[in-house]
């Protein structure tokens, strides 16, 4: 099993010609709203490619949070950990037509408390963070649950490092880690003082992995028509736990996620295209998706 815990979102993508500079003005060609929130994209991620998924977040008891818990069950994941007795925060995501986009995120009220509350229901399984919860969260979890963290989100350097700390994996954008970790060489120090594997993401350039004690392993990105990158740095994440849980190494749980993140990049929002293990794995055989692979529907029940 594997309980994802972070951010619930509801996200309203505005399109736009082009991301605004300081003090600009830009024209919005749509708006849309969908569900997000960074580790409940990982959750759906994860149980699109056939993980035991749990969530706990906190959402609120309106109709669109409602709608929002439903949305997650619908992909087999167990919501009952998330409270309701907050709210579903938004999220304003930015899309120009390449693809790229910036973010604008509110907190939640997700709680040391909560997250230690998730952690125990971890126990020897998997725990998955996202890295707004450092350096609270690292004096609460338990020594028994394998613990991964998707660092993007964490603003200071102390709070990466107690991230490194207690979890078994971190993964981070490769240009917020040349902020708060130094470059490749430093990387590798710390993933090798820490004894944690250290994934760095750098979306059309692939990853690097940072294994302790081993030389740095890159990993290509598959080229593919970008739509919308919104979600595929969760995407990665979910599907690396996934494979991680589900027996493989580090370097080929990376490999499976990098080709899950690109296609992830086909369709436009955060969770239209997360792929099912199909079209994944048709991809890893022949370079192609294919038809009828369940990229980014729910697979039809035997």
């Amino acid at each position: 099993m594997i309980v994802f815990c972070g951010y619930a979102n509801s996200d309203v993508t505005v399109r736009v010609p082009s991301l605004p500079t300081p003090g600009g003005r830009v024209q919005a060609t749509a708006l849309e709203r969908g569900d997000g929130g960074m580790a409940a994209n990982a959750a759906v991620a994860a149980a699109r490619l056939g993980a035991d998924v749990r969530f706990g977040g906190v959402v609120g008891t309106d109709a669109l949070s409602a709608a929002f818990l439903e949305a997650l069950e619908a992909d087999g994941i167990d919501v009952r950990p998330t409270r309701t007795d907050g709210r579903l925060t938004t999220a304003i995501v930015l899309l120009t037509p390449d693809g790229e986009r910036a973010i604008i995120s509110q907190d939640d009220d997700l709680g040391v408390a909560d997250i230690a509350e998730h952690a125990a229901l971890a126990d020897t399984g998997w725990l998955c963070l996202d890295g707004y919860r450092f350096p609270n969260a690292a004096n609460v979890l338990p020594a028994s649950a394998h613990v991964v963290v998707d660092l993007d989100g964490c603003e200071t350097r102390p709070a990466a490092l107690s991230a490194l700390a207690v979890a078994e994996h971190v993964v981070l954008g490769a240009a917020q880690a040349r902020t708060l970790l130094g470059d490749d060489a430093a990387c590798a120090v710390l993933a090798a003082d820490h004894g944690t594997h250290l994934v760095l993401t750098d979306g059309g350039r692939g990853a690097t992995v940072f294994a302790p004690g081993e030389p740095p392993q890159r990993i290509p990105a598959i080229e593919v028509p970008v739509v919308d990158s919104t979600g595929a740095g969760d995407c990665f994440v979910g599907a690396y736990v996934s494979e991680l849980a589900g027996g493989r190494t580090p370097i080929a749980a990376a490999r499976f996620a990098a080709v899950a993140a690109g296609l992830s990049c086909t369709h436009a929002g955060a969770r239209a295209g997360l792929p099912h293990r199909a079209a994944v794995q048709s991809f890893l055989d022949t370079g192609s998706a294919g038809p009828g692979s369940g990229h980014g529907a729910k697979e039809p029940t035997p």
